[in-house]
C-alpha cells in the first residue's frame, strides 16, 4: 500500500508546487500529498508502448500528443497521470508555440496503469476528479487481470478484455487497439 507522504495540512497547491520533486512523483489531491508507487517492469513497458502508439497515430498528423508522467495542475490539485493525452489544439503552449512547462488544464484523455500496491479508492478519486474537470475519457489498464476499464463522464464504466476494441478520443478516427494488443506487449519472445 502506498502511504501518503503527509496528512491533511494547510498547504496550498502553490506551496506544494514549490516543494522538491520526488521519485516516484508526488501528487496533491484535496489538500493531501501522496507519492505514486514506483513503476515496475510491466507498468513501465505498457506506458512506453502505449504512449508511442498514441503518438504514432496522433502526433504526426497533429491530432493529439501523449505525455508520460506529466504533472497536471487544475481544479486546485496536482496529478501525474501515467499518460496524459491532449488534443493538438489544447496542448499547453507559450505564445511562440513552444511547449508550456506548467500545465494548468485537465488532459483530454488520461491513462492509468494499475500497480499491485496502489490504493483502489485513491485511484478512483483521481479518475473521478479528472472526469469532473473536463477529461473526456480515462483508461485504467490492469495488466494482472488483462483488462481495461473505460471511464467517460456521466456513463457507467465499461470493462474491456481480449479482442475488445478500446475507444479513444473521437478525433482519433484511425485508432485501432485492443486489450490483447496491450497485453501482447508484455511477452518478449
Amino acid at each position: 500500500m502506498t502511504p501518503s507522504i503527509q496528512s491533511r495540512t494547510e498547504i496550498t497547491l502553490e506551496e506544494f508546487l514549490q516543494l522538491p520533486e520526488t521519485k516516484p512523483a508526488s501528487e496533491y489531491i484535496n489538500g493531501v500529498i501522496y507519492q505514486k508507487p514506483m513503476p515496475q517492469t510491466e507498468h513501465s513497458w505498457i506506458r512506453t508502448k502505449l504512449g508511442t502508439a498514441i503518438n504514432n497515430v496522433g502526433k504526426f498528423e497533429k491530432i493529439v500528443a501523449a505525455f508520460p508522467e506529466l504533472n497536471c495542475n487544475f481544479g486546485g490539485s496536482s496529478i501525474v497521470p501515467d499518460i496524459a493525452v491532449f488534443e493538438w489544439h489544447r496542448i499547453p503552449r507559450k505564445p511562440n508555440g513552444r511547449l508550456e512547462n506548467r500545465v494548468t488544464i485537465a488532459p483530454d484523455w488520461t491513462i492509468e496503469i494499475w500497480s499491485p500496491d496502489q490504493v483502489v479508492n485513491r485511484m478512483m478519486r483521481r479518475i473521478i476528479f479528472c472526469l469532473n474537470h473536463g477529461t473526456q475519457i480515462v483508461w485504467l489498464v490492469d495488466p494482472e487481470d488483462e483488462s481495461v476499464i473505460i471511464f467517460k463522464p456521466n456513463q457507467t464504466p465499461e470493462v474491456k478484455t481480449g479482442d475488445d476494441a478500446l475507444p479513444a478520443l473521437p478525433v482519433l478516427t484511425d485508432w485501432q487497439l485492443s486489450v490483447r494488443d496491450i497485453i501482447g506487449w508484455l511477452y518478449f519472445e
